[in-house]
């Protein structure tokens, strides 16, 4: 049985649609990739399976944490669950932490809130996960405000702080993005550590595909509020399946390629309230037919356990991408 499974799950802000039935299981301590272009949805997957989003969100379909129903559950339910159980960090710590309020003190509270401990032995659990997460001093530092720490610091705060419930699942949402590439670097060190010490699972989301290659065994690449291909992070960068897949791969900048042009995706992503009849990716698609411009296509099985939502997938003929190190951690260029 999956940690999590979410099925069909569907967000409309004010009648409309933004998410069109996502369907996604973790299994317990893997690492699993959101990848894709801004307002594709990743974020909003998350945010709406864990009852995070604002009232105007229309939510439908199902997440399950083992046999809790977190649609529409309680809000008691849900806050025992949300840092207990499943925790998430945010891509910008400086707006998730409160400047006024003492760090260790902070990550203290979420000790006392999830573990049931007080006073002195809070405390200490609280050094134990700054210490954990790699802040240097850490019973002096317990002291002082998030302003007194570096942006790579204030991030390892954020970890120690979902750290304080011992979650099952830490769902870390671009957490590298406003970092240089050396602090990058060594937050996903920090990850892949951490869950190699705790046995957690991670949900990474990113549209930083060489990050997504270091921490994940399996991706999901996510278009205009759809999954529209899953698989092995190995199978995908050495076979991309779908179009928009490979055009992603296509406008990462290379190291060794000279003063060659960029290969874009032509077009922009379109608005919700304005998607096409058929395949959301069709307008941009060089592969396209016209039943693509007709039909949404479904996300089937291509193979092993590769899953594409196209209905003209990519062959091996046209994979020519092969993951560097020139590669890593550069951002992906969509347009």
């Amino acid at each position: 049985m999956a940690l999590v499974e979410i099925e069909n799950l569907k967000v409309a802000f004010n009648g409309v649609p933004v998410l069109h039935g996502i369907d996604l299981a973790i299994e317990k301590g893997e690492a699993v990739g959101l990848v894709g272009e801004s307002g594709c949805g990743k974020s909003v997957t998350w945010l709406a399976a864990l009852g995070l989003l604002p009232p105007k969100a229309t939510i439908s379909g199902e997440v399950r944490l083992g046999q809790d129903q977190l649609v529409g559950a309680a809000r008691a339910k849900l806050e025992s669950i949300r840092g207990g159980r499943i925790a998430m960090i945010f891509q910008d710590p400086s707006s998730s932490l409160n400047p006024v309020i003492r760090a260790g003190r902070q990550i203290a509270e979420a000790v006392e809130l999830h573990r049931g401990m007080t006073g002195r032995a809070a405390r200490n659990e609280t050094i134990r996960l700054m210490e954990m997460v790699g802040i240097p001093d850490a019973t002096r530092r317990f002291d002082n405000f998030p302003h007194e720490f570096s942006g790579g610091q204030n991030q390892r705060l954020m970890i120690a702080m979902a750290l304080a419930g011992n979650p099952d699942l830490l769902v870390a949402d671009e957490p590298t993005t406003a970092l240089d590439a050396t602090i990058q670097a060594q937050i996903l060190d920090l990850l892949i550590s951490i869950r190699r010490e705790t046995g957690m699972a991670i949900v990474f989301i990113s549209h930083d595909l060489g990050a997504v290659s270091q921490i994940c065994e399996r991706v999901c690449v996510m278009y205009a509020g759809r999954i529209v291909e899953k698989c092995s992070t190995e199978t995908l960068f050495r076979t991309p399946s779908h179009p928009y897949t490979r055009g992603l791969f296509d406008a990462i900048p290379r190291l060794d390629a000279g003063r060659d042009r960029l290969i874009p995706i032509p077009g922009s992503v379109p608005q919700p309230g304005r998607m096409p009849g058929g395949c959301s990716f069709a307008p941009r698609c060089t592969h396209s037919s016209d039943r693509c411009h007709n039909i949404i296509p479904p996300l089937e099985v291509l193979g092993g356990a590769r899953t594409t939502a196209c209905f003209h997938p990519l062959g091996e003929e046209t994979a020519s991408f092969r993951p560097n190190a020139t590669a890593a951690r550069q951002e992906v260029v969509s347009a």
